[in-house]
C-alpha cells in the first residue's frame, strides 16, 4: 500500500530545504526558468506540488533524491536528510533539523 503525498508538509519541507541550502525564491525562480515566483509560493503554502521536471531540477540543485523532497502522510520528517549546503555547513544542517522537528 502506498502513502499519499502530504502537500502542506511537502511545501514546508521544500521551503526549509531550499532556505537551508542558502537559496531564496528569486534564485529558484531563475534556476527553474519560471516567469514569476507565484508557483514557488504556492508550493511553500501546500497549495500545489512542483512538476516532475521541477522536482528533478530541485533534487539536482539540492543533491537529494526526488523522493526526499516530498513528505508523505503518516510519515515522520526525519532530520537525517543531507542537502547541498554552503558554508557554514554545520549551522545549516542543524537549522534544517530544528525546522523539521517543528513541522513533524
Amino acid at each position: 500500500m502506498y502513502q499519499p503525498i502530504d502537500q502542506l508538509r511537502t511545501g514546508k519541507k521544500l521551503k526549509i530545504m531550499i532556505e537551508t541550502a542558502g537559496y531564496d525564491v528569486k534564485y529558484i525562480q531563475k534556476y527553474l526558468q519560471l516567469s514569476c515566483p507565484q508557483s514557488i509560493y504556492r508550493w511553500y503554502k501546500g497549495k500545489a506540488l512542483p512538476s516532475l521536471e521541477h522536482l528533478s531540477a530541485l533534487s539536482k540543485l539540492l543533491h537529494v533524491h526526488m523522493e526526499e523532497l516530498l513528505a508523505f502522510q503518516g510519515e515522520e520528517l526525519l532530520p537525517g536528510i543531507v542537502v547541498a549546503v554552503k558554508e557554514p555547513q554545520i549551522k545549516r544542517v542543524l537549522t534544517y533539523a530544528m525546522h523539521l522537528r517543528k513541522i513533524a
